[in-house]
């Protein structure tokens, strides 16, 4: 054998020795790997694992720590801030009068959606913003799905994937840039929402803060502004445009881009046909609407009347007061145009007032509250002027009450004088002997006057104040005869006030102009009933101005000295209604006339309240209806205290009893409800006649006495009154 060949020999054992020791360790590697044993290896594997989930729990652990804490740091939720509306003015049915911007000048006011929103509105917003609304918890899975989708198969955002409440979250707290950031808030802040707030206080507030361009927050101050009426009644048209324009409102403002707003509009319709909300033909109907192109002012109604009571109610986002904005609306141009009939610098003021409820159903406190040349916002129905001769009913009512005239005695129309006072007729003419109806009727002055002296000044004016009327005098000057012809301040809503007595029989109620929970006014005395049913039926028959219907206003004009203040009010059953007309500044206009330029306006202003006049009530029990012939004698003619005829040397009329300011207990046993009282007179001329509350009981026997049945329990007037006309008065208490 060769070298070569020992060589070739020794190779191929020594690699077949390598390649028995290479099978072995495969098969021993085979049997670890399918062998169930641990091993080194294994361990460390497993070690290693721990720890890697170790670290992942850790890490999960301090990103929830600080997901919460970055959710904590965000702190509480800005509603306070977010419920921020415009202060409103509403009338007695909730309607708008006036808005006043909030501080920033923004327009944000409140919504009440189920209310005072369309549905039409309401479905095609759930359709185009938030189709779950009424299911989801404030996120919405499948519409941010949808989005992507849409998103990704289109090319450009079709519907967004944000719910209301996430909208409602982004206008809260408001970022300019979106990021995966704000998108998280968003969401946080939307399920915060919803957590905290129910679906329709989301709803609401989300439909006060929708931006829609300018200084425009909110459906109802866009509807308004655009469209010029609330959001309660909209069309396809209107409710798809209110939709489409909180998307991008600078960019589609109607004032100024009003053609990108029509393409929003038109995209909102489209998506609807799409979604099987509108139908082909409506939408078609509603593109072809034209979009408005102006921004309409917002509504000033009564607005001397929302300037006090925005003055009077601190921090109320709603002020409803007790105006009729129908009647305030008939009004405010009624005024307007008789001002302007009447000349420059003429103002006038109208005041309307329930007579049951006392309330105020309409207040115009000028001609125009932006006229500076007529004064206008300065309220005349609460500026105190002279009051000429409105107040003569209250001094026959007083002269009625005391029972020593009735509406159809006579009286002299005469010249007379008070000591240095020498009161004259408005047209410097006397009509001799009247009718005391008459003489109210034609507004006579000396019988007024006259009357006034018996009745009283100092009683006439504490009378009125009673009733509510609050009366002005001169410093330090007491009333005197002269009030009764305008001698004293007083208001256009005293006097309606005062007024609205007589319809109610002798009570006034303070008048109310702002609403509240509880109503705890009192009813005031004015007259007794008899008396006052005597003055209202006697203004009734006052000759109305021209073209006007008689016996169907009970009123009364007045004229100021100096020709300063035309006045009329009158009323019937229902309400009562106050014109004053004349200069702010109270400078004289010659001519003006209460009859002439006031009383027409009051005609006027009844027939625009569109309600069939309410006739007076019926004469109270006891009232005295008889004609001049059949009254008693002392009745028959009224002669002033100075000149009662007497004929001899007989004693002043004088009541023995009851004694003035006594009280009278009354025997109402025995079965009978009442008891007879005596009453006993000395002196006078027969025959004499006994009046309980100014209703006539009988008349004094040749004993100078008479039985009569007493009042029930309370205050009475008891008045006996002789042949001359000569009387004594008392005040008793029935108990």
């Amino acid at each position: 054998m060769s070298e070569a060949d020992r060589v070739s020999r020794h190779s191929g054992a020594v690699r077949s020795t390598e390649l028995r020791r290479a099978i072995a360790r495969l098969r021993i590697s085979r049997f670890r790997v399918w062998s169930f044993g641990p091993s080194r290896n294994d361990g460390r594997a497993v070690g290693h694992g721990r720890r890697l989930f170790s670290i992942a729990a850790l890490a999960f652990i301090l990103a929830l720590i600080g997901f919460v804490g970055w959710v904590y740091s965000l702190g509480p939720l800005p509603l306070d801030v977010a419920r921020r509306v415009s202060t409103t003015v509403v009338d007695r049915n909730g309607k708008l009068l006036r808005a006043y911007a909030m501080a920033d000048g923004r327009w944000r006011l409140p919504v009440d959606a189920k209310a005072n929103v369309d549905p039409t509105y309401l479905k095609l917003l759930f359709a185009y913003e938030d189709q779950r609304f009424y299911a989801h918890d404030g996120i919405d899975p499948l519409a941010l799905g949808r989005a992507a989708v849409q998103l990704t198969t289109r090319g450009h955002i079709v519907s967004g994937g944000s719910t209301i409440s996430m909208q409602l979250a982004r206008l809260m707290e408001p970022r300019r840039q979106r990021s995966l950031y704000a998108k998280l808030h968003q969401i946080v802040r939307a399920i915060e929402l919803e957590r905290t707030l129910s679906k329709d206080e989301i709803l609401d507030l989300y439909l006060a803060l929708a931006p829609y361009g300018g200084n425009l927050e909110g459906i109802r101050a866009a509807s308004i502004a655009y469209l010029g009426k609330e959001p309660k009644r909209l069309s396809l048209a209107e409710a798809a445009l209110l939709v489409a324009l909180p998307q991008s409102p600078e960019t589609r403002r109607l004032d100024r881009f009003p053609e990108a707003a029509r393409i929003a509009r038109d995209r909102v319709l489209d998506r609807m046909v799409e979604e099987h909300v509108v139908g082909i033909d409506d939408a078609k109907q509603a593109k072809a609407v034209p979009v408005p192109t102006l921004r309409k002012p917002m509504p000033i109604l009564a607005p001397h009347a929302s300037d006090s009571a925005l003055a009077t109610v601190k921090d109320a986002p709603v002020i409803k007061l007790t105006l009729d904005s129908n009647l305030q609306k008939v009004l405010e141009p009624l005024a307007h145009d008789r001002a302007v009939a009447l000349g420059p610098n003429i103002s006038v003021g109208i005041i309307v007032v329930d007579n049951e409820s006392g309330d105020v159903l309409a207040r115009v406190g000028s001609a125009d509250y932006f006229d500076e040349s007529r004064a206008g916002q300065v309220d005349m129905t609460r500026a105190i002027r002279s009051p000429g001769s409105t107040l003569k009913p209250f001094i026959y009512g007083l002269a009625f009450e005391d029972g020593f005239v009735h509406p159809d005695s006579l009286i002299d129309d005469r010249p007379v004088r008070f000591g240095s006072y020498a009161p004259e007729n408005f047209d410097m003419t006397f009509q001799g002997t009247v009718p005391v109806k008459k003489a109210l009727q034609l507004s006579l002055n000396v019988p007024a006057i006259v009357l006034l002296d018996r009745v009283g000044s100092s009683r006439l004016a504490s009378r009125l104040r009673q009733a509510g009327g609050n009366l002005v005098l001169p410093k330090d000057e007491a009333p005197g005869l002269a009030m009764g012809l305008g001698g004293v301040g007083v208001t256009l809503q005293d006097l309606a006030q005062l007024y609205a007595g007589f319809a109610r029989l002798g009570t006034t109620r303070p008048l109310r102009e702002i609403m509240a929970a509880t109503d705890d006014r009192e009813a005031l005395r004015l007259l007794d009933p008899v008396a006052a049913w005597q003055v209202g039926n006697v203004l009734l028959g006052t000759p109305p101005p021209e073209n006007a219907a008689h016996n169907r206003i009970a009123f009364k004009t007045g004229t100021s000295y100096g020709y300063r203040d035309a006045w009329s009010v009158g009323f019937d059953g229902r309400m009562t209604i106050g014109v004053w007309v004349g200069r702010p500044d109270g400078a004289p206009v010659p001519g003006l006339i209460g009859r002439v330029a006031a009383a027409p306006i009051l005609f006027d202003a009844f027939a625009r309240t569109g309600k069939t006049l309410t006739p007076l009530p019926k004469p109270p029990k006891g009232t005295l209806l008889a004609s001049n012939a059949k009254l008693p004698l002392p009745l028959k003619r009224f002669r002033p205290v100075g000149e009662l005829v007497r004929t001899g040397g007989e004693q002043a009329l004088h009541i023995q009893f009851p004694l003035n300011g006594s009280r009278i207990d009354v025997d109402r046993s025995g079965g009978t409800d009442v008891a007879a009282m005596p009453v006993k007179v000395a002196g006078g001329v027969l025959p004499m006649t006994v009046m309980v509350n100014g209703t006539a009981r009988g008349e004094i026997d040749g004993r100078r006495q008479r039985l009569i049945d007493p009042p029930g329990p309370g205050f009475a007037r008891l008045t006996v009154i002789d042949a001359t006309g000569a009387a004594d008065t008392v005040v008793i208490r029935i108990q």
